[in-house]
């Protein structure tokens, strides 16, 4: 009698149903969403590198890079899970509601069917009731007008017996009415009784088992929703190991040696900076514990001072005596008479200093670049075929590579060339295979890149075996020049002829000098100075002053004198003119970073 309370709770339960799919749904494209996220988070940063590309793997590099392997094979697996959830889980859930609706559709029409039937059963017992009951007061009534009739001694004999037929009539019909509605009341009994013991029980059970089966593939999906999970488990703790292991693989060590291998130069540091003794013009006293000879050079004689009042005076302990003459001038020069009475010039520290400020600031000051960051690598000069622009090991390391790359190639000009040959031998055994007169000039071009090839490599063999060679005798050279700093430290001079000995010192003739240029001039060898590196234009430089040198932006000079701090660099041009160009003008390469090599 609970048939509309089980056609709600039916209702209720393909409605859960179907929220739990939903829920599930949602789920799926959580896991999409969070799968397709992480792709994207690798894909951003996973480094685009061309083949060619050589930059040094550092283990922390590689461990990172790794772990983003891993990590998108952990997004290809939540993949799975959103995959295995969608089929197994969902897709199974829609399919089962849409049968469940159907056959619960089913049994409520069979069951409303069955109440209906019954509902005609009784409505046709109720009016047979009806009939005989109203059958039974007709023919009551009947009755009654026959007895009132039958008293009565005024009616007459027609009118009693026409009541008495009323009466049998009414009678007869209450009679059938009785019958059909005692026919109608046992087949309504029977109805019913079929109804609430056969009929209704079936269908009710019916509903039971789909709300049961129901109930079951909620369970089935519950289960599939967490196997879905567990499936990947074993593949997302490889990844998560893999993890591990990438971390475990940092190496501090090996990524301080690729740093190390990476920018070593293979360039000695540079040696000590030699004393430069500035005041070798200046004319020293000979000291011998006494001081009766006067300090000629480095004083200046007061035309009123006799020669020896001046002997009278200790000028290294005491203090210098004031010069009398006018105002010193670039170009003035002193002179001092000698006991035998010839003249010589007497420089000053002021006129020499003077005259060595103007060597420097007679050139033009150029506007400073410095703030240019200008390490080894963006220092480099021309791509060299030798790569002689490079630093030592760093040309050692390219050579290297290109011998390996030559080889290679050599190797696969090999291989071609014998199968060639075992071509044209198995053409000339059968010559209906193919010519081989047609082979001979892929032969030809083959043996022809074999031939270049082994020049190429015994070229660049060459010039590897003169890198290794500097670099095993730079050792002995480093220590050789060590050596003959210590002996010459101090006793060198722009002129190279000081020494500590006094005895030993050699001065040259006294000259006359017109122009700082000419001072500048006693400071040059006669030799060319060795190139030290070579440098690039990287603006163009007139070079209208005296002792400049013009270049056009692009130009290759070489580097025969480092800048000395002043902002100007000595080069030279191939066809040998030599001058001073702008320090920040020019990107510069030494191959020898020792001062004066």
């Amino acid at each position: 009698d609970q048939f509309d309370n089980l056609d709600k709770h039916t209702q209720w339960g393909i409605d859960f149903l179907e929220k739990y799919a939903k829920f599930v749904k949602e789920r799926i494209e959580i896991e999409q969403n969070y799968a397709k996220q992480l792709r994207n988070l690798v894909k951003k940063y996973c480094p685009k590198r061309s083949p060619k590309d050589e930059e040094p793997r550092f283990t922390s590099c590689i461990a990172f890079f790794n772990i983003l392997n891993e990590l998108n094979d952990y997004a290809g697996q939540r993949e799975v899970v959103a995959e295995e959830m969608g089929h197994r889980v969902y897709g199974e859930l829609m399919r089962y509601s849409h049968d469940l609706k159907t056959e619960r559709k089913m049994h409520l029409q069979e069951g409303r069917k069955a109440q209906q039937y019954l509902d005609m059963c009784w409505k046709q017992m109720d009016n047979s009731k009806k009939k005989f009951e109203r059958e039974c007061r007709e023919a009551e009534k009947a009755q009654q007008s026959y007895e009132r009739l039958d008293n009565d001694t005024n009616a007459t004999k027609a009118d009693v017996e026409k009541a008495k037929q009323q009466l049998n009539l009414r009678t007869h019909m209450a009679d059938e009415n009785k019958n059909e509605y005692a026919a109608q009341l046992q087949n309504f009994n029977g109805e019913q009784h079929k109804h609430y013991y056969i009929v209704i029980p079936q269908i009710y059970k019916q509903l039971q088992e789909m709300d049961e089966r129901r109930t079951i593939k909620l369970s089935e999906c519950y289960k599939g929703f967490a196997d879905s999970e567990r499936k990947v488990i074993p593949i997302i703790s490889k990844c998560l190991e893999g993890m591990i292991l990438a971390a475990k693989s940092v190496d501090e060590h090996r990524d301080s040696q690729l740093v190390i291998d990476c920018f070593k130069s293979g360039f000695e540091p540079p040696g000590d900076f030699p004393f430069e003794d500035y005041s070798q013009n200046i004319y020293r006293t000979i000291s011998d514990g006494t001081i009766s000879t006067p300090k000629q050079e480095g004083m200046r004689i007061d035309s009123k001072t006799t020669v020896g009042k001046a002997k009278g005076k200790l000028w290294l302990f005491g203090k210098k005596p004031k010069p009398q003459s006018p105002p010193l001038t670039p170009t003035s020069l002193y002179t001092s008479s000698t006991p035998n009475g010839s003249q010589y010039p007497i420089f000053s520290i002021e006129p020499v200093h003077y005259c060595m400020s103007d060597i420097k600031t007679g050139k033009p000051r150029i506007p400073s670049f410095r703030s240019l960051k200008r390490g080894y690598f963006c220092l480099q000069g021309p791509a060299l075929e030798d790569f002689s622009h490079l630093p030592p090991e760093q040309r050692r390391k390219k050579l290297q590579q290109r011998i390996d790359e030559l080889n290679r190639e050599l190797q696969k000009e090999t291989d071609q060339k014998d199968a060639l040959i075992k071509m044209k031998d198995v053409y000339e055994k059968n010559p209906q295979m193919g010519d081989p007169g047609s082979l001979q000039p892929k032969l030809t071009e083959t043996m022809s890149n074999m031939d270049r090839l082994r020049m190429e490599i015994h070229k660049n063999e060459a010039w590897l075996s003169e890198v290794e060679g500097k670099v095993a005798a730079r050792s002995d050279r480093r220590h050789s020049s060590d050596i003959n700093h210590l002996v010459t430290q101090g006793r060198e001079s722009p002129e190279g002829s000081y020494t500590d000995d006094a005895n030993q010192e050699v001065r040259g003739p006294p000259q006359q000098h017109a122009h700082p240029n000419e001072f500048d001039d006693e400071f040059e060898d006669d030799d060319p100075l060795p190139a030290i590196g070579h440098c690039k234009a990287i603006y163009p430089f007139d070079g209208h002053n005296e002792g400049t040198l013009a270049m056009k932006e692009g130009e290759v000079l070489y580097i025969i004198e480092e800048d000395k701090g002043d902002g100007w660099t000595r080069a030279r041009r191939h066809n040998g003119e030599e001058g001073y160009v702008p320090t920040s003008y020019i990107d510069v390469t030494l191959e020898k970073n020792s001062k004066g090599a």
